[in-house]
């Protein structure tokens, strides 16, 4: 009896919480996003719907942007404002040094250490059979193209030390047997089983100045 009476307070609260259907609209999108909760995203919205400068606009405008401008590069696959990328588009970044990495959160973390001046190739995630991802869901074959394309000299494979990453190291490594392409991994100080994206920048930094050929097994 006192759990049903709990329950009924409860939805009495999250009732009167909300006076207005679209600020809990609002609050439910907001508090959808990663790491934030119910409480976080109501003291959010609250602060846009109270602000009286241009700032809620600014956001709201740039949110749109996200979803009606934003382009993927033709060349490397990550986040671009037009068809190439400010990276693959730079004359200064070395054309046939290329960084293959999982996600886009891999290219920001590398750049973030400032010590890497080639370009970069996006793969989409990893070979992982039990999640049903395969070679084909993965931008490997236009990397292959692009070795073959371009005169590529060196691939740094910048990819999280995981069973499923050291597998789709190796399944890139025979698909490039017939090129003359050096392939490289970053140095281990990224630890086994980690994510890329949650190396320190020193260490990150180290391991791709640190990098060594790869050798299959």
């Amino acid at each position: 009896m006192l759990r049903i009476v709990k329950s009924i307070f409860k939805n009495k609260i999250e009732i009167l919480k909300f006076s207005s259907k679209i600020l809990e609209d609002a609050v439910n999108a907001v508090s959808s996003l990663p790491g934030i909760g119910k409480k976080t995203a109501l003291r959010m919205v609250l602060h846009l719907v109270d602000d009286f400068t241009d700032k809620n606009t600014k956001i709201r405008e740039s949110l749109l942007a996200l979803d009606t401008q934003l382009k993927t590069c033709t060349e490397c696959y990550s986040y671009s404002d037009e068809d190439l990328c400010e990276i693959c588009g730079n004359v200064a970044r070395k054309k046939n040094l290329v960084c293959v990495v999982e996600s886009i959160r891999d290219v920001m973390a590398i750049e973030d250490t400032q010590q890497f001046s080639g370009v970069y190739h996006v793969l989409g995630g990893v070979i992982s059979p039990l999640e049903g991802i395969g070679p084909e869901k993965l931008n490997i074959d236009s990397l292959v193209h692009r070795v073959k394309r371009e005169e590529v000299e060196e691939l740094i494979m910048a990819i999280s030390p995981t069973i499923e990453g050291e597998t789709t190291i190796f399944y890139i490594s025979k698909m490039l047997e017939e090129f003359k392409v050096r392939i490289s991994t970053i140095a281990r100080g990224v630890s086994f089983g980690g994510e890329l994206e949650f190396a320190d920048e020193y260490t990150l930094a180290q391991s791709i100045l640190s990098r060594m050929p790869y050798k299959q097994s």
